[in-house]
């Protein structure tokens, strides 16, 4: 299957990146699991560049392609997991005694490494609300080598416009990087709205499934790409091919799975909004979301991710979730089963409670991610346990 750049993107989820196995005329991508390859001579080692799995794998190969394809840009490199590929990214780009931008509600991974780790090495941080560009471009100082934004923020869904930030960025010479985790190039194209790197936890969407924890980041120009592909051959971080063929395998029905789980998002998020022990529902396609112009405007779709404010906060929280049967009390998102985390007790634990408070991360917050079960069925496991609370 040879793809074309007029053809859509669900077609482009199938058959990016995979050709029919040379050899026995396999539909999938073999999962080439080899530490080394064997060439007839340096000739054809160059012309087929692989030399070390380390350095370069056929199958992850082809998952890179098959996500360029669906983000667009230069071309990708997957990694063994989402924060790796954060990692990558920062260590490509900064050096000691450089600034970053980054958005003030970010994965609790990424503030971690930015506040625990990297700011040991002399790199310095601006945790700013980039949901305002004014904001970002106040923080903008003469040592700033990046702006990291994550839209919708994780976990209070905080949206950041993606065009107005890159315009910034381009202004002041600076790569600007989108987490585009929560939406997917399906809903929302970080590099067509100007930015230089977009980047995933393919643990999430990609996969769908729960089986496998990986990364991978776009980069608009090969200049980003090849820095950025540098650090991960020296790190050693780079996606097994296991993963891989299990990734390729996933995205395929990335786009049928979220216009699935954003409609069920929508009807669960309406009647979260009617019941009386939940004080605040968020999420993005709500007429009460109050960034929802941008929302439409810069994506397709809503998502499969909300949160709600349940009475009573953290006693209330832990009270809810364990009394929930169909949802899964889990520390992910994205997959065919519906799960729910505590912000506070799960991903967000080891963030500062002042810090949390600022940003809007509650006690009370409850995040739901929205899988491939009836809605009504899910609304039903919600309800009893709201009522008994």
């Amino acid at each position: 299957m040879k793809i074309k750049p007029e053809h859509h993107f669900k077609t482009r989820e199938v058959h990016a990146g995979v050709r029919p196995d040379p050899v026995t005329g396999a539909i999938l991508t073999p999962i080439y699991q080899a530490t080394t390859y064997v060439q007839e001579s340096v000739d054809d080692y160059l012309a087929k560049g692989y030399s070390y799995s380390r350095s370069g794998n056929p199958t992850v190969a082809a998952l890179e392609e098959r996500i360029t394809a669906l983000e667009g840009g230069a071309g990708s490199a997957c990694f063994s997991t989402g924060m790796a590929a954060t990692s990558a990214i920062m260590m490509a780009l900064l050096n000691n005694g450089d600034h970053v931008v980054l958005s003030d509600v970010v994965y609790g991974g990424t503030h971690r490494l930015s506040t625990r780790v990297l700011s040991r090495f002399g790199v310095e941080f601006s945790f700013v609300d980039t949901a305002d560009p004014r904001n970002v471009r106040d923080a903008v100082r003469d040592n700033t080598r990046l702006i990291f934004t994550e839209t919708p923020a994780n976990p209070t869904l905080k949206l950041t416009d993606i065009a107005a930030v890159s315009d910034i960025a381009r202004e002041h010479e600076i790569p600007h990087c989108v987490d585009n985790t929560f939406l997917t190039p399906y809903f929302q194209r970080p590099l067509e709205l100007g930015a230089d790197l977009s980047m995933h936890s393919t643990t999430k969407y990609m996969d769908g499934h729960n089986v496998t924890v990986g990364g991978s980041v776009t980069a608009a120009t090969m200049e980003l790409l090849e820095q950025i592909q540098f650090v991960r051959n020296c790190l050693g971080s780079n996606m097994s091919p296991m993963v891989a063929f299990f990734t390729l395998q996933g995205c395929k029905t990335l786009s049928t799975r979220l216009e699935a789980q954003s409609a069920g998002a929508m009807k669960v998020a309406h009647f979260l909004e009617s019941h009386p022990m939940a004080e605040q529902v968020v999420y993005p396609g709500l007429e009460s979301f109050p960034q929802r112009e941008l929302a439409q405007r810069q994506a397709s779709g809503f998502g499969a991710m909300l949160w709600f404010e349940v009475k009573g906060g953290v006693a209330s929280g832990k009270k809810l979730m364990n009394a929930l049967e169909l949802w899964s009390l889990a520390e992910n998102l994205g997959s065919v089963e519906s799960l729910v985390t505590h912000s506070v007790t799960m991903t967000h634990a080891d963030m500062d409670p002042a810090d949390r408070q600022r940003v809007g991360i509650s006690d009370g917050l409850v995040r739901l991610s929205v899988g491939l079960e009836d809605p009504d069925d899910l609304i039903a496991d919600l309800r009893q346990a709201l009522d008994g609370l």
